[in-house]
């Protein structure tokens, strides 16, 4: 492939200098897009502006509205309840159902945890971990592990969820306070392997490079690293065999990013990241039509174009990684989950 760096989309002072010369910036943190709040450590459960009753109501009601609008197809009223990376998810998830007449996917929840850091201001956030199953007609699908991060940016503002990741690991334990909070870490923090704004670069090296990247000698082989750079390299090989040239990069989005302390002193990560691919005849030139990625057709804006010079693909992702502590001997970031769509696409 041809590798591109991804576009810069938060300011900040790179761990090591190996990193700088291996990876780009991607992923803006929490304490980068909203100054002041759920920045650091907290020790303390007094003075929260949001009590574990308040985020389990505050879930309780998304998923009734969610679930309503998913029945009915009300892509205005979901729209409302979601935003970043989710946004994009599911804005894309009901532009295709209305294209092909398919009913918008729905989901049955078990029972959830919450996890609420300590915060006294707005924006307030939690995660919540819980099974979620896919329904299809009165079937449901097997149930997975899922993490979903709900925000309160403002008072009047609704709740929203602005990601979510399925796991395909274990989720460790989390740490919380003595009134049961989570702990919220700063996206900075240097007691971890890596601070935590530099883990979707991490990720994004050897997704692009392989695992002969530098970067891989601290990230975990797995379906969201390695496997997702064979796949990508396999599609390579695959347009090469065809006369075609592909090319693919996973790079930062300019989403929040949220983090929270594990009971052994690393952190929980989440983050958004894009995956873009180009297919095209060599050189740009005119050919045969190249074949579509399967689900991008309804995101065309003309469902008839074709692509007689190239084909653009973008997924848009929302991942989990555990960064453990700088302490522990031989530990990788590991990524434990993700969740992925097509969001964009298009044909010349």
């Amino acid at each position: 492939m041809t590798l591109r760096w991804g576009r810069l989309r938060c300011l900040g002072v790179l761990g090591s200098a190996a990193l700088a010369a291996t990876v780009a910036l991607g992923g803006c943190s929490h304490a980068a897009a909203s100054a002041g709040t759920a920045s650091a450590d907290t020790g303390t459960g007094s003075g929260q502006s949001l009590t574990l009753a308040q985020a389990q109501a505050a879930y309780t009601a998304w998923v009734t509205a969610s679930t309503a609008d998913a029945k009915q197809g009300l892509a205005v009223q979901e729209l409302n309840i979601v935003a970043d990376a989710q946004w994009s998810i599911d804005h894309a998830q009901y532009a295709a159902a209305h294209a092909t007449g398919t009913p918008v996917t729905q989901y049955r929840y078990g029972t959830p945890a919450f996890y609420v850091p300590a915060q006294s201001s707005y924006p307030q956030w939690f995660v919540v971990d819980v099974p979620a199953s896919p329904q299809t007609g009165s079937a449901a699908g097997s149930a997975v592990s899922t993490l979903m991060v709900f925000v309160h940016s403002s008072k009047t503002a609704p709740w929203t969820v602005d990601g979510s990741a399925a796991l395909d690991q274990p989720l460790p334990s989390l740490a919380r306070d003595s009134a049961g909070y989570a702990v919220s870490v700063s996206t900075t923090d240097q007691n971890l392997l890596v601070p935590p704004y530099i883990v979707g670069p991490t990720q994004a090296a050897v997704v692009d490079q392989g695992p002969t990247a530098p970067a891989a000698a601290i990230l975990d082989s797995g379906p969201q690293t390695t496997a997702l750079y064979s796949a990508q390299a396999a599609l390579g090989t695959a347009a090469t065999k065809a006369g075609l040239f592909y090319q693919w990069l996973l790079e930062g989005a300019a989403f929040a990013q949220w983090e929270l302390r594990t009971a052994d002193g690393g952190a929980l990560v989440l983050y958004s990241m894009y995956l873009n691919t180009t297919t095209e005849h060599a050189g740009g030139a005119t050919g045969s039509p190249i074949p579509v990625p399967a689900g991008f057709t309804p995101l065309f804006t003309a469902p008839n174009e074709v692509a007689l010079h190239e084909v653009t693909a973008n997924w848009t992702y929302e991942f989990a990684a555990i960064d453990p502590p700088g302490s522990a001997p031989g530990a990788k970031i590991t990524v434990i989950g993700g969740t992925g769509s097509p969001t964009y696409g298009s044909a010349h």
